[in-house]
């Protein structure tokens, strides 16, 4: 469609929506009502930015405030036929609430994006992230089905389940891969370990979210060369879903922005206004179909530059060439969870005996992220009750070495606590 012609079909979508959440959304009222603008201030999409933006922080603190969804749940609450949330890493969780019309659009939805990187009706599709509040894997679990493919729901992260994986994956023999990069490195790893060639899986499409590794060039490369399938990166945020919106089509020349399903704005990082044209910002994301949860102007945190140069495929949508490839928050990504260092200071300073400075170290020695936390104290047998404590905060278990108290570098001024030695690594490391 050009471009122009779509814009007026987003116009009148993102005036429905606006108006709907209008009437039924508590929330947006109190918020719009403080800023001082209303569903008729907005007559062009420039209009939208005269609205204020939404954090994930004030979404939290509506939720702790009208427990459990907040004050925008737009529909009936016997609507509501799934659950889902974040993993709760800062804290209290975020819970979205999904009616069964929104299930049903973003089934529609994510079928409509997986045909245009591939996917057909013949296809079988192994599903290797978690099953549980995390939307990724029920997302593309959903839109598998609208499509018309069948669907292997496996699952992943118990130990010795990669191994369990490839007798399934020998013996079923699925042409789609659903996960984290990282993950689906392993399952090489893993492969190579037991004298199965990657290869010889019989992949013929790999799609992944969770992680920005499907959008690094050499990343895509490497789990291209070493499955010789084609690797395609999806998704934008759960409170998003359908999260699908950012991805990309066969050409694989980077994530495409299905606007007219969530329309989106790049800001720049420090006005946090729309930069107009090309160039690098922050993603600012709008539902327009959405009836149970609507997000308005969702500032998501992730760093991006967009182009609107023509795809070989012949759509006209915006592109993210790079993908999503950084935060603007000190926020950390281990194997497709959300970490937040702050969290984890918390854990250690719970725990008594231990010394003021310590340092996380965040490494890749083989496919999977590894975390580990230096810290002080005079005995070292409290390595095990640190690790612990911080599992259960952050959902991940971490290394963690202890040093004698006083022996790690003194913070003066602005603590670099996070060392991320990733970015460093050559690659193909």
């Amino acid at each position: 469609m050009d471009p122009a012609l779509r814009d007026e079909l987003v116009l009148a979508k993102l005036r429905r929506q606006v108006e709907y959440v209008w009437e039924r959304s508590p929330f947006y009222r109190r918020l719009w009502g403080d800023a001082g603008v209303n569903p008729e201030m907005l007559q062009t999409l420039a209009d939208l930015r005269r609205f204020p933006l939404v954090t994930k922080d004030a979404i939290r603190r509506d939720q702790a405030e009208t427990p459990p969804f907040g004050s925008n749940l737009c529909c009936d609450p016997a609507d509501v036929s799934r659950i889902h949330g974040t993993s709760g890493t800062t804290g209290r969780p975020v819970l979205f609430a999904v009616s069964r019309e929104d299930w049903i659009r973003i089934g529609a939805t994510h079928g409509r994006i997986m045909w245009s990187f591939g996917i057909r009706p013949g296809d079988s599709v192994f599903l290797a992230s978690y099953f549980s509040l995390y939307m990724g894997s029920w997302g593309a679990l959903a839109g598998a089905e609208a499509l018309g493919a069948t669907v292997f729901p496996y699952g992943a992260g118990v130990p010795g389940q990669t191994e369990r994986a490839l007798v399934y994956l020998e013996f079923v023999r699925p042409t789609v891969f659903y996960g984290t990069p990282s993950y689906a490195l392993h399952l090489a790893n893993v492969a190579e370990a037991h004298d199965v060639d990657p290869r010889q899986l019989g992949f013929r499409i790999m799609f992944f979210s969770g992680e920005a590794g499907a959008g690094i060039a050499t990343t895509k490369a490497r789990i291209e060369s070493t499955f010789g399938a084609l690797c395609v990166d999806t998704g934008s945020m759960a409170e998003m879903t359908p999260w699908m919106t950012n991805a990309e089509c066969d050409e694989r020349t980077g994530m495409h922005l299905w606007d007219d399903i969530v329309y989106t704005e790049i800001v720049d990082r420090e006005t946090l206004e729309p930069i107009g044209g090309d160039g690098e910002g922050v993603p600012v994301y709008t539902h327009l179909e959405r009836s149970s949860q609507p997000m308005i102007r969702l500032l998501s945190g992730d760093l991006t530059r967009v182009t609107s140069e023509p795809c070989p495929c012949g759509r006209t949508y915006r592109r993210l060439p790079e993908g999503i490839y950084g935060r603007i928050d000190d926020m950390l990504v281990l194997r497709g969870a959300n970490v937040y260092p702050h969290v984890i200071e918390n854990v250690l300073r719970g725990v008594p005996g231990l010394g003021s400075e310590y340092r996380l170290i965040v490494e890749r020695p083989d496919e999977l992220d590894l975390l580990t936390i230096e810290c002080e104290a005079p005995d070292a047998g409290v390595a095990s009750a640190v690790a612990e404590r911080v599992q259960r905060a952050i959902g991940l278990r971490a290394a963690v070495t202890i040093h004698p108290v006083g022996t790690l570098p003194t913070t003066e001024f602005k603590a670099r606590r996070v060392i991320d030695r990733r970015a460093a690594e050559p690659a193909g490391a």
